[in-house]
């Protein structure tokens, strides 16, 4: 894919050039690399209205990818400042978005594993009615009562021991 590693200072070159050609409108703030960053592709930062951009994203799946994140986040960055919607969920948003062709979320990057759900390993069990609530984790029934009809719950474990 990428085969070398990009400064800063191109970044912050690129975004630039990104700004003016999708949105019209330059960017003034600064844009760096964060490979700290893991789950996510870039971030925007309301207060300081920088912009955090993930390198392994640009290692992994090239330019092309990383321009759609770079266009995600100067999505927030304008809406932002003119004062429009600029969350995940706002329409402004996902117009925009849409507009100048970014990405609403990042690939998963190789060899990172995807959450699996935890499985329900307890059961809850009313001792009047019967009533069951399944629970990932373990918790204290002392705690709690039927939601049903308000006796006194307790605890198995789903592999039968108490």
């Amino acid at each position: 894919m990428e085969s070398r590693s990009m400064s800063n200072e191109e970044l912050q070159e690129w975004v630039e050039h990104i700004s003016l050609e999708s949105f019209g409108v330059p960017f003034r703030h600064q844009a760096r690399f964060n490979a700290r960053l893991s789950s996510t592709g870039g971030r925007y930062f309301m207060k300081s209205h920088h912009i955090e951009i993930n390198p392994h994203q640009l290692a992994a799946f090239g330019r092309s990818e990383v321009e759609k994140i770079i266009k995600h986040e100067l999505c927030h960055y304008h809406l932002h400042l003119r004062g429009m919607g600029y969350r995940h969920r706002d329409a402004d948003f996902k117009a925009w978005l849409a507009r100048v062709g970014g990405s609403r979320h990042c690939q998963t990057l190789p060899g990172r594993l995807e959450r699996k759900p935890q499985p329900y390993r307890y059961k809850l069990v009313c001792v009047s009615c019967g009533q069951e609530y399944l629970r990932k984790r373990k918790m204290n029934p002392q705690r709690y009562r039927c939601g049903k009809c308000g006796s006194k719950l307790r605890l198995l474990a789903l592999d039968g021991t108490p």
